[in-house]
């Protein structure tokens, strides 16, 4: 039997599927909801709401995806879903800048 390979999706279906795992809680010491993402270990925040508390999730999984992309780091497959990434421009080995229109 063959294996299903994880399907590719933009940024915005993968940050989908991490929410569709995410887990809110009311804070023990503090009047807030906590916000985590399992699927991302150490992706956690919180809000005043719910609904404050997974806008501010979605930032803190964009954060994590982020420095884990610069770290070199692979995302992980969640619910069958691989972040699609593609390479970054290549920065001149000066590290200047060039415009990308004359003037």
């Amino acid at each position: 039997m063959r294996r299903k390979s994880p399907r590719r999706g933009r940024l915005a279906d993968y940050v989908a599927e991490v929410l569709k795992n995410a887990v809110y809680e009311t804070g023990e010491q503090l009047d807030v909801i906590v916000a985590e993402a399992p699927d991302l270990p150490g992706c956690l925040t919180q809000g005043a709401t719910i609904e404050e508390a997974r806008e501010n999730l979605v930032d803190a999984i964009e954060v994590w995806l982020l420095s884990g992309l610069r770290g070199g780091e692979d995302p992980p497959v969640v619910n069958g879903c691989r972040l699609a990434i593609t390479a970054a421009p290549r920065r001149p080995k000066d590290g200047q800048s060039r415009p990308r229109i004359k003037a």
